[in-house]
Order: C-alpha cells, then sequence, then structure tokens
C-alpha cells in the first residue's frame, strides 16, 4: 500500500509576541501512513511464464509529522468591499438562514467589509460567551484561581465548606483524569482534613457569596435532566454531572449539597449529615484547595460551551468589579467592563452569561467587534481568546462540523458556536486563500439547528475560499 500525505490546517494561536498587526497561523501537515509501514510489493516478470520472479521494492522512507508556525505577511491583500459582497450573495441568500445577520471584518485594519443587519438585536445562544470570555479577561488575571476552604463550625464536630464559586472540584480519585483538567479534589481536602485532626460528624456548606434566583430568566427546568445545566450555586462536584466523564450527562439540583455529601463519603461520614450553613466569623481554617487558572478554564468554557462554568466565571467578574455576584449582577459587570473597554453595547441584553436564556440577544456588530479587537491590534490582551475557539473539523463544539460538507473549511474555520431549538450562530475568524485574516459573526433565527447550521458553516467556508479581490 502507498502512503498518501494529507495536509491539514489547525489555525492560529494566539498571545504569542509579535508586531502591532502581526496574526500567526498554525499550519501542520499531518502524514498519514499506510498500517504498519508495508512495502510496495511489485511483481515482475523475467525470462519465460515458468521462470517468473517476483522482487520486493525497497521500502518507501516515512512520512514524518512536521508542525510548523508561520507568520501570516502583513502585506497579504485584503478582500475588496464588492469582492466580498459578490462571494456571499449566493450562500446568504438560502433560505435555511432564517431571519439572517451578520458581520465580516478585515482583522488588520478593522474595516467591516461585509454585513447584512449588523445592528438587529438577534438571539445569540452561546456566543454569548464571547462576551463573557472578554470581560475575563479584560477584568481578570489569567492566572486567577477561585480557592474554595474549609474551616471549624459553630460546634465540635462541625466543619463548614466556604463555598467560593469553583464548580469544577471533582470527587474523582487522585490520579485519575477528570473532565476539568487541571481542577481541585476533594481528596485534597479529605487528607488535609484527616492530617489536621481536627474530629467531625457533620458538614455545613456556606454558600453565602453567591445572591439572587439559581435559574436565570429564559431557562428551563428540563434542561437540568437534559444536561445543559445545573441551579448555580457557587460549589459544585464536575459541574454537577451525574456522571463525572460526559459532557451532556444529568446533572444535579442541588450541586452545593451533593459536593458536601461527597466530601463526607471521603472522610467516611453518612452524607445524610450535612446541611446549608454559614461560616462563624473568623472561623479557623482546616483545609483549602485552588481551582485551575482562569486562562484554563475560559479554554474548557469556550471549546466545550459549558454553560455552568460561563455562568462560575460570570460571577467572578462581578466580584472582581464590586458588583453583586448573581444573574444581574453577573451581567451587569460583563456590559459595563466592555463597554469601560470602548465596545458599542447598543442593542444587548442579556440574562445570563452563558447563552443558554432564549431571551437573552446580541447584535452581530459587537460579537464581530470583540473578534475583531482580538485577532488585530485592538484590544491585545484578548489576543489569548483565539486560541480558545474551536477549530472546524477537529475541535470543540466545531469538530463534527466541517467533516464531510464543507469541508474546505476544516481546521481553517475556527469559531464559538451558539445552538438554542431555533437559533444558531457562528463567530470567530478564517484565513482566507491570500493569507489575510476575517473576522466574522453570523446569526440565524426562526430555524432549527440542523437546518440552520450547514447554510452557516457554508458561509464561513466560503470566506475561507475567498480571494475576493
Amino acid at each position: 500500500m502507498l502512503a498518501r500525505l494529507t495536509k491539514r490546517n489547525l489555525g492560529p494561536t494566539a498571545g504569542r509576541r509579535r508586531r502591532r498587526t502581526r496574526i500567526l497561523l498554525i499550519l501542520v501537515a499531518v502524514s498519514v501512513v499506510a498500517a504498519g509501514g508495508t512495502a510496495l510489493a511489485a511483481i515482475v516478470p523475467h525470462g519465460s511464464d515458468t521462470n517468473s520472479e517476483v522482487r520486493i521494492a525497497p521500502e518507501p522512507d516515512p512520512v514524518t509529522l512536521v508542525p510548523t508556525i508561520a507568520p501570516i505577511s502583513d502585506m497579504s491583500p485584503a478582500p475588496s468591499v464588492a469582492g466580498i459582497a459578490a462571494a456571499l450573495a449566493p450562500v446568504v441568500a438560502s433560505p435555511d438562514l432564517g431571519a439572517f445577520t451578520g458581520s465580516v471584518a478585515d482583522a488588520v485594519t478593522g474595516e467591516v467589509l461585509w454585513s447584512s443587519g449588523p445592528d438587529t438585536p438577534m438571539t445569540p445562544a452561546s456566543t454569548t460567551k464571547v462576551l463573557t470570555a472578554g470581560a475575563a479577561m479584560l477584568a481578570l488575571s489569567p492566572e486567577h484561581r477561585v480557592t474554595t476552604r474549609v474551616v471549624k463550625g459553630q460546634s465540635a464536630g462541625e466543619i463548614v465548606i466556604v463555598a467560593a464559586g469553583d464548580p469544577t472540584i471533582t470527587a474523582r480519585p487522585l490520579g485519575s483524569e477528570s473532565f476539568y483538567s487541571g481542577s481541585a479534589r476533594i481528596d485534597d481536602l479529605v487528607e488535609q482534613i484527616s492530617k489536621s485532626g481536627t474530629p467531625v460528624d457533620r458538614i455545613v456548606v456556606d454558600t453565602s457569596i453567591y445572591s439572587g434566583p439559581t435559574m436565570a430568566q429564559g431557562w428551563f427546568a428540563p434542561d437540568i435532566a437534559a444536561g445543559y445545566i445545573t441551579p448555580i450555586e457557587p460549589i459544585m462536584i464536575d459541574g454537577g454531572r451525574s456522571d463525572p466523564m460526559e459532557d451532556e450527562s444529568p446533572r444535579s439540583v442541588e450541586p452545593a449539597l451533593d459536593a458536601a455529601r461527597a466530601l463526607a463519603r471521603g472522610l467516611g461520614i453518612d452524607p445524610a449529615r450535612v446541611s446549608i450553613g454559614a461560616a462563624p466569623p473568623g472561623a479557623d481554617q482546616v483545609a483549602s484547595v485552588q481551582s485551575a487558572p482562569l486562562r484554563d478554564r475560559l479554554g474548557q468554557m469556550m471549546g466545550r460551551s459549558d454553560n455552568v462554568l460561563a455562568e462560575a466565571i460570570g460571577r467572578e467578574i462581578a466580584i472582581e468589579t464590586n458588583t453583586q455576584p448573581s444573574f444581574t449582577g453577573a451581567v451587569d459587570s460583563i456590559e459595563q467592563t466592555l463597554f469601560a473597554a470602548g465596545f458599542d453595547m447598543s442593542g444587548l441584553e442579556l440574562h445570563d452569561s452563558s447563552g443558554l436564556s432564549v431571551d437573552g440577544v446580541i447584535p452581530a456588530r459587537l460579537l464581530d467587534q470583540i473578534l475583531t479587537s482580538a485577532a488585530g491590534s485592538g484590544k491585545p490582551e484578548l489576543r489569548p481568546m483565539l486560541d480558545y475557539l474551536p477549530v472546524a473539523g477537529s475541535t470543540g463544539t466545531l469538530s463534527d462540523r466541517y467533516a464531510s460538507a464543507e469541508r474546505v473549511g476544516a481546521g481553517w474555520v475556527r469559531a464559538k458556536t451558539g445552538t438554542l431549538s431555533t437559533a444558531s450562530a457562528l463567530a470567530g475568524y478564517v484565513v482566507d486563500v491570500d493569507g489575510r485574516t476575517l473576522t466574522f459573526a453570523l446569526m440565524s433565527n426562526d430555524r432549527p439547528p440542523e437546518v440552520s447550521r450547514p447554510a452557516l458553516d457554508a458561509v464561513a467556508a466560503t470566506l475561507r475560499l475567498c480571494g475576493c479581490r
């Protein structure tokens, strides 16, 4: 069997030092080698039919993986407004897009090259997380961590978990993989408490750091069992999942108490001896654990479109900006942080930090402005966001898209997805055939995702092919 060499582009990386408008692109050549390295057998007849001889050709040199990082030239030609309009006209006219708006911009200059209804507020679904990530990167350090503490309670034998907003703690054993890489572990708390010699026969969990309702406007209770969300409380085990390693596993209806029960089991205490309560002022600390740094959690939030993690990060922003850590406070802190950074917030109405609410709306203009600021020179502190976006046909929520139809976009399109029952969105960037980076925000309402997603993918793939000068 002959080996076949294929190339795949996995998109740009972010956060590296570069000149003012330079954008990096990872070009990865993936070699597909014949299984077992089998040589090609060539049958070469010699002499008469009765004296034929079979000779084996030499084994070919192995084909190896050679990843390289190459900068895109600042001089790559930019597409024209007319060229982009002509290329997009057939695909944006698809009835499968339903009510459709969008914006496409040149990442280097920031110029809007194409738009349709960019100021119209649309249901954004999970592209809301672009705003949450942007605000978090502007308001918080990339090293920011959430610390969960255990302190002594009001009486002998009582300890209190002081929840601080970490939904990623895992009860999986030390040494085993957890859903959230780098997460804190219940086993660490158990070890610290045991070593402290503190007697324990009951556990209280203090959730007072959060305020307001635990379910947002525009959320639906059946989505808990469906695995999309859980009541937002300031401590959870594996995001409240019943199966700690399954993304859309059914979720807990009382995640904070479940976290206390997990600690009780680890300490050999009856899980029934847990309750919600308050830590005594100035109580002595017995144990503590920390979450992964914000930069890692943002990557997890964007790549998997994790709603619970988005809500927790929204409240981290609220706490940092001295706002109430509630749904309303988190939304207000996101809006104020982005407004202070110079973004046009007109047309925005949010009710959560994740985009699960069916009542939230965002104009495509705002999504594209944030992405253009990250990809160009407008807000270099947002540059790492580019690395958090799923890669078409390869990672996260885009892993199963661009795999057959619109294959030309695979590896080149990187974007945050958004999906609700009658809303789909795609917001990210792509490098066109001339080497120019284009940002885009594409929003479809009034169509089910199985209809609108392929149509959105076709628009982004058209931008990849566009040498629209």
